[in-house]
Parts: structure tokens; sequence; C-alpha cells
């Protein structure tokens, strides 16, 4: 498939995609209040999506997920949130 048939199809999808993005960083960014362990990792996944590779949504996915390979013992929370609070990315 060529660049232009993938602009063709995806384009405006993609395009909605980024603007809800956006909307979302200014609306956490004029919220008050300290922001948690998600909103450190959406913005390392953020970076992610500059990078200056093929394998941005590789990059992305290792921003959100748990880097360790040892089972916990027992689940803190009844549901995932979508970043791991183990770290705190910049």
């Amino acid at each position: 498939m060529s660049r232009q048939q993938l602009l063709d199809l995806y384009y405006l999808e993609a395009r909605s995609k980024l603007i809800d993005v956006a909307a979302f960083l200014d609306r956490v960014e004029r919220a008050s209040g300290a922001g948690d362990f998600r909103w450190d990792a959406f913005k390392a996944a953020l970076a992610q999506m500059q990078a200056a590779t093929s394998a941005r949504a590789e990059g992305v996915l290792n921003a959100l997920s748990d880097p360790t390979t040892e089972p916990i013992p027992v689940a803190t929370t009844k549901a995932a949130c979508g970043a791991w609070p183990g770290r705190s990315a910049t």
C-alpha cells in the first residue's frame, strides 16, 4: 500500500484522535492539582511518538506498560489503570 493510499484511508481517523489527545492535554494542564504516574507515563508515551523510528507503537506501549517480569503476589486494585505506577517518567 502506498503512502498516499494510507493517508487516504486513515488520515481523517488519525486527525480526529490527535485532536482528542490535544484536548485531553489542554484539560489536564488547565486543571489544578498534581499529576500522577498516569500523567507521567502519558507524557513519556507522547515523547515516544516523536522518536525518529518505525517502532513508535512499541515505544508507546513500553512507556505505558509494567516492565517487570515477576508476577505480584496479590492484586492491589480491581482493574487495570493503563500505566505502571512503579516508575515516574519525566
